[in-house]
Formats: C-alpha cells, structure tokens, sequence
C-alpha cells in the first residue's frame, strides 16, 4: 500500500528527472524524435564519388541499430506490440535501405515476418479511417519495395482485397486532385514527391524551381529532398541534407529545419494539458518570458505556404499561452492571415491538411476580449472549417486527419472550455492516443523525443491519481460533515454535497493540502440548502425570522430547519475565523459574517417580492440577483488562503473589484437563461422573464438571446480582468492568485448552466464523479512505444444510478457480475488508504472502502 508521504516522493524524483530532461537541454533540436521513414530515405542515398556505398552511413547505421524487438521499425499500441499505421511506410522504407546495401539480411526477414504478420490486423483496424498521407505513401512503399527485390507476399485475401482498393483511391485521388490551386499554391500533397509516379508529375524541371531558395530543401522535407537529390544531383539539396545529417548524427526528423520555438510552445501545452503545469511553473514562467520577447519583433509572413502550418500553430500557441499567463498580446498576432486572400483561399481549399492548426487557431480564440472582432472572425473562420472536417469523419473519403484528433475537435466545438473542469480535461489528455501537439508531418505527425520517455506519462499518471486519492479523503469528510450537522436529513430541497465537491475539486489546480477546497464546498452546501429553504420550505414570517437571526449573528430562539441552517453555517464561519487567526495573526469574524448577511438579505428580498407578487425593474432585479446567486460568498472567504491571499478588505462589497462584480453578474445570468421555465411555473422572478414583460411585443427567444448577449460580452470583459491585471498593477489590488481562483469559479457556472441547468440534475454528473474521483487508470508503462500513444484503456461502462426510497441517497447498483470484470480495477484500488491532513477538524483519514463506490452519491 503507497502511502501519501511515498507518492510524493516518486512524484518529486519524477519531477526532478523530467526537468533535467526537458527544461535543461539547451538545444531544443535535441527534443524531437528521429523519423524511421525519413532517415531510411537518406540512408539509401548512393555517394556520388563511390555509388557502391551510401551518403549518410550514419543513417544506415540508425536504421540497422533502431529495429524493434517485434521486427518493425516506428511505434506500437499497447502491450500487444501490434504496429502503428505509420509503422508500415517506415518499416518498408527501411527494410529497402538495408536491402539496398546488402546488409542486415537477418533484420530483413524479421522485419518481413512481422510485416506480413500484422499487414491484414492493421488495415482492418484502420477500415473506414486512412489518412490520406497514407493512401499516397504506402502504394509507393509496396513499389519501392517490390522494384527493390524485397519478397513482399500478400496470400492473406482481405489485405489483399484491402491493398486493391488503396491503390485504387491513390488513382482516383491524382486523377482526381490538383496539384496546384486557383492562387497558384502547391498543394500539401505535392510534399510526398517520393511517392509520385513519374507520370503524374508532369514537367519536372518546373517543380525543381519551387526548391526552397535558402536552403534547397523541398517543402523542408527529408524524404522528399532525398528522392529529388538522387534524381537530380542538386548542390543546394545536398548542402540541406548534409546540414540536416550534421545536426541529427542519430536519425533525423520528419522536417527540417525545425522550429525551435514551436517545440518549446508544444511541449508547455503538453505539459499544462496533461495536468503538470505546478511543478514547473518556474521553467515554464522563464521559457514564456523568453518566447515572449521574441514575440515582440515584427511579424513576418512565411516566405511561401511551405512554412504556413508551423507559423499558424507556432502563432496560435503562443497566443493562447502568453495570453493566459498575463502577456499583453495583440489579437494581430494571431489572425494576421485573414487579411490574405492567398493565404485564406488556400486554407480553404486544403482545409483537411491543416485541421490541427486550425484546432489550435480555434482554441487560442477561448481568451478572446471585449471588442476583438478579428479574434471574433478567427474564431468564426476556424469553426468552420474545423466543421468541414468532423463532415469527412464518416465518410468514404479517406482522412488528412487522425480519428482521435476529430474527436477532440467535436468535444471542443460542442463543450466550450469556459465550460469544461480542468482535472477531466487532465484525465482525457492523458488517455488520448493522438497527441494533436505536432502539425502532420510526411509518415504521419512530428514527435517530441521528450514526451517519448515513459517518465512524463507516468507522472501525469501518479498525478491524477494522487488527486483522485486526496479528494476520496476530503469528500468522505465532507459528506460525515454534511450529516452531522443534519443538512443531509433536513426533509427538503438538493442535497448536493457530491456536485459541489465535484465543481470545487476538478475545476482547479489547488495544493493537495490545500483546505480551500472544503472551505468552499461547505459553503455551497449551506447555500444550497438555505436557498431552497428560502425558495420552497419557509413561509415568510420563518424566512423573516432566520434573516433576522443572521442580521443579528443570534441563533438562539430558532427551531427546526433554521436552527440547522443558522448551526451549520456558524460551525462554518468560526472554523474558516480561526484557521485565518493561526495562519495570519489578524481576525476576520465580522467580514465573514457581514458577505453572509449580505447573501441571506438578498434571500429574504427576492422571497418577498415573489410571495407579495411585485415586480422589480430589470436594474432593481439584477443588484439583489447578483448578491443571491451567492459567487462572492462561495469564492471570497476561501481566497483568503491562497498564496498570496486575497486582502481582506475585498470582501467587502463597497471594495469588490470589477472581476468580481463581473463574476457576481455573469452567474446570475447563466443560472436565469436555464432556470427561466420553472421560475415560471413557481411564480420566482427571473431576469429573463422580467426582459419579456418589459418587451411585450418580443417573444421569449428573443429575452433568451438579449441576455446570452449580456452574458458573452461581460464574460470577455471578465477574462481581461482576470488574465491581464498583474500583481504589479498598482491600481489593482487583488493578486494573480485571486483572479486564477476567480476564472475557475466561473467555470464551475457555466459548466453547470451551459446548456441546461445541471446542477438540478439528480444523476447526470455520476460518469464524470466516478473519473474525476474513482475510477484508475489501467496502464501497462513498462514498456510504452509512445506516451503520445497511451495504453490506458477505455472506462467501464457504470450502470444507472437510482434514488432511493428516502430520496436522501443515491446508489450505483453494481452486482458481483458487474464488478467481475469492468470495475474489478476500480474495486481494488479505491481499497487504498492514502491518510488525509488534518486542519481545522475539517477532515480526518479515512480508508476508501468498496462499499463507498456503491453509496459516493448521497
């Protein structure tokens, strides 16, 4: 059994490893993978001085070193070492190079072995989802092969059958397709030029003038400048392939030269997306720093649409980062190509080539402000093409794109990221077996030698479900305390401590000792409770009396729900009091209690206007709803122990920040657009209504939109507050920290109000519940090909879950048969003890039993 103290230690010596191996290396070259296919393709290069011997024996040599114990060259899936679809190009590139020199015979028949083994398995897992690099590289392979002696047999009749119809398609595709568009532009197909008949490429001496001129490189392509320099002896692609080789002695790239900034942007993406962003913060901080100041030297437009996918994704990434760490950056510098028709038509017309850049041109629209109409049209631009490639997904013609990276792209499109909790979005990353970090390369996308080293993977991995076990511990805690204080049994309302543990827990990236979370989870259960009290239970001589009660600090003369209310939120305030008190020296009592009365005043006014049937206007309506949907009383006490911490005086309303006001507004909106039906039918007060009825002659779309409109402007403005205002400003008061803590509490709203009230739901959060908190990874990292392609497997299926008689709890019926198999992993490691760090008698440890998988929602 792993103890808490002992998974910090393996996370930290993991940390420590991945630094020396990805922040210390001083040339970023030094981070990208060698590519089989390509450096096959230099290692069939005769000498011109001697053809009886090769080029570039160094990448002989890489190709006779670098086989694979199945027999292929390139990566695997999973523990059964079956090949990837890119390793079958590459390994017959490389087994043509080894046959060319006579060497290696004994590889050469493993390497044929294992690709007739595991020809027919591959093209039939992939039936339906060939890219379309694949359609134009692999027949050419086969060719190559064949014309080189290799004894390629296909007896096997569904490949056979498989290879019939690929050859076919790569004959309708050059038949079918230009090689160059309306504005005069090659096509990115026309980087294969290896893989071309003769026939097709027409005037020869024609596609020889669109060599790179600075570095006689074609389409800055390995393997296609090998096959043009063997074909045509020129001196400018010898001295591009003789730099490429001095640079990368030990396999070279899939494309070259290589963007070194890019790779460092790619591999901070990769990084905060898989979770790890807190343990190097500094070196993450410095390298931004650093891109940032190059960033500030004039743009340039690439000199040809060669160089236009790494400048569009090396562009969107750095926006996006620099952009949420506080840099000030122009909307220009991302959506400078719009303002090219050459540049604008050619995405459009090759639009499957460049999806991945387009995915990241999108995201990069996420932090959009007030005001940005060309980040607006970027947005628009990409969305739609974007849409134009999910088309393609079923459809007979074969795929530019990787299938998991389609997925993501429809998860992006159809969940926003305001909207999504940063430990699932963790989880999927982890799980994905495409990394869309790197643009598509010639024998399928670059890698980062780096994210190669299964150390990455694994701390990601320990990472989360470190997490996992630490907010088993707080949630058990929870819930006990919950109970005790009787808002379980109370007889009425949500019981929402699971969802609000859940919203607190997974949308930020707090200390794992951190008693923030609890701090606010508690709070949202009392509000929760007194809200429906409020809305539902009381009469308004009781609700009269709990608000006196609050105003007064005085709950003694109260009984029943309000005495359980008013007991529980004192235990509440005066353990968040003394815990600030130990921590800091200085009292906050009356600021806790006064963002309370604020929160219960709020309560009993829209109570009264509802039961005495008036009508406040739009503004009247908007000041009270703001302070009722309780953001400022949830976030503000807890932002008092952040590192740094939030002033107290910003608790006070009269000193609020536009960040909070924004926060407090935009929350009361989102709750409105999806509540408005049944505040209706109860006869509450609603924003949305309330635009209706002073716009008569409108109908309720009409509110709905004039108020999602509301919501879409204040949330840019929101985002400029929170992502620009420094700890440096002088006129800002509250720290980086706060505002960070401010953008996931908004997060949590939209998630649960985005598309319809969710937070109402009884069940329909238990899937994303059991990842965020139950659920393992299954993992085989002995011997991973690719953390870019992980082994973890697909989550078991949960059965639904049912209310129980009393309505107060909530369990999954899993039987002995169901756990047998799909849960069998989960069972067994929820049985962990991880022990828990005891503050302010919030929680004490507590092991995880099976049982609790069956009652985790109560």
């Amino acid at each position: 059994m792993e103890t808490s103290s002992s998974s910090l230690d393996c996370i930290q010596s993991l940390v420590n490893e991945i630094k020396k191996q990805v922040f210390s290396t001083q040339n970023s070259r030094d981070l990208v993978a060698p590519s089989p296919y390509d450096t096959a393709w230099l290692a069939m290069i005769p000498d011109p001085s001697n053809p009886d011997r090769p080029l570039f024996q160094s990448c002989l040599d890489w190709v006779l070193d670098n086989q694979n114990e199945q027999g292929f060259w390139g990566d695997y899936n999973g523990e059964d070492g079956i090949p990837t679809i890119d390793a079958l190009p590459a390994t017959l590139a490389c087994l043509v190079a080894l046959k060319k020199w006579n060497v290696g015979e004994d590889k050469i028949s493993k390497g044929l072995v294992c690709f007739h083994a595991n020809l027919n398995l591959v093209l039939t897992e992939n039936t339906g989802r060939l890219p379309r690099w694949f359609t134009v590289v692999f027949p050419a392979m086969i060719d190559l092969a064949q014309a080189t002696g290799l004894p390629l047999k296909f007896l096997n009749q569904p490949a056979d059958i498989l290879l019939s119809k690929l050859f076919l398609k790569r004959k309708q595709m050059f038949e079918r397709e230009k090689l160059v568009d309306e504005w005069g532009n090659y096509s990115p197909t026309f980087a294969y030029l290896e893989c071309f008949p003769s026939e097709i490429l027409g005037d020869q001496e024609k596609i020889y003038e669109h060599l790179c001129r600075d570095d006689g490189s074609f389409f800055r392509s390995p393997s296609a400048t090998a096959h043009l320099f063997m074909t045509t002896a020129n001196a400018k692609s010898l001295k591009y392939l003789n730099s490429l080789v001095q640079n990368y002695p030990n396999g070279v790239p899939a494309r070259y030269p290589v963007d070194e900034e890019l790779i460092k942007l790619c591999v901070i993406d990769h990084i905060q997306r898989l979770g790890l962003s807190e343990h190097f913060s500094q070196e993450i901080a410095e390298t931004l720093s650093q891109i940032y100041r190059n960033q500030q030297k004039a743009a340039e437009l690439p000199h040809n649409m060669t160089t236009l996918a790494e400048k569009l994704h090396e562009d969107s990434l750095a926006f996006r980062l620099l952009r949420m760490h506080g840099f000030h950056m122009n909307p220009r510098k991302l959506s400078w190509f719009l303002k090219h028709e050459d540049i604008v038509g050619h995405l459009e017309e090759n639009h499957e080539y460049f999806t991945s850049v387009l995915y990241n041109v999108y995201r990069a629209t996420d932090l959009m402000f007030l005001g940005e109409n060309e980040l607006e049209e970027a947005r628009s631009f990409s969305r739609k093409l974007l849409q134009k490639s999910l088309a393609l997904k079923d459809g007979d013609d074969n795929l530019s794109v990787f299938p998991e990276l389609l997925n993501l792209i429809e998860r992006e499109l159809s969940v926003p990221w305001m909207a999504r909790m940063d430990h699932l979005d963790n989880r999927l990353w982890i799980e994905n077996k495409f990394n869309p970090l790197s643009w598509i390369g010639k024998d399928s996308y670059y890698r980062l030698s780096c994210l190669q080293n299964e150390k990455l993977l694994q701390l990601a991995v320990k990472n989360f479900e470190f997490r996992q076990s630490t907010y088993r511990d707080e949630l058990e805690e929870l819930k006990r305390w919950s109970k005790e204080k009787g808002l379980v049994d109370i007889g009425f309302g949500r019981e929402k401590t699971m969802y609000t543990y859940f919203a607190v827990a997974t949308s930020t990236s707090l200390p794992h000792d951190s008693i923030i979370r609890l701090i606010v989870a508690k709070a949202a259960i009392v509000i929760t409770v007194a809200d429906d009290f409020f809305d539902m239970e009381g009469s308004l001589p009781d609700l009269q009396l709990l608000n006196d009660a609050v105003q007064r600090w005085d709950g003694e003369n109260l009984r029943g729900p309000s005495k359980v209310i008013f007991d529980a939120l004192e235990d509440l305030v005066t353990k968040i009091a003394t815990r600030y008190y130990i921590q800091h020296g200085s009292k906050i009592t009356a600021e806790l209690r006064d963002i309370w009365r604020e929160t219960f005043g709020s309560w009993m006014r829209e109570s009264t206007w509802s039961q005495t049937g008036y009508r406040p206007t739009m503004e009247q309506y908007l000041e009270t709803g703001m302070v009722s949907i309780a953001a400022d009383t949830v976030l503000l006490p807890a932002a008092c122990f952040l590192t740094p911490r939030l002033p107290t005086e910003k608790m006070k309303p009269a000193f609020y920040e536009d960040a909070t006001k924004l926060l407090m507004t935009c929350t009361r909106l989102l709750n409105d657009i999806q509540s408005y039906q049944k505040e209706k039918e109860v006869g509450k007060i609603n924003y949305v209504l309330l635009h209706l009825k002073e716009h008569p002659e409108g109908h309720i779309e009409d509110s709905i939109a004039y108020v999602k409109d509301m919501v879409d402007k204040m949330r840019k403005q929101f985002l400029e507050q929170v992502l620009m205002t420094t700890d440096d400003d002088d006129n800002y008061n509250m720290p980086k920290s706060c505002n960070l803590f401010h953008l996931s509490c908004f997060k949590v709203f939209q998630m649960f109000f985005n598309s319809y009230n969710l937070f109402d739901s009884k069940a329909d959060l238990r899937q994303e519940i059991m990842k965020a908190f139950y659920i393992p990874f299954e993992q085989d990292l002995q011997q991973p090909s690719n953390p870019l392609i992980t082994v973890i497997k697909p989550l078991p299926v949960l059965p639904p879950l049912e209310r129980s008689s009393e309505g107060a709890k909530v369990s999954a019926s899993l039987g002995p048969a169901t756990l047998k198999h799909k849960n069998k992993v989960a069972i067994s490691f929820i049985r962990k003890q991880v022990p828990s760090n005891c503050s302010l008698g919030f929680y004490s440890p507590k092991p995880c039993s099976p049982a609790k998988l069956k009652s985790c929602f109560i």
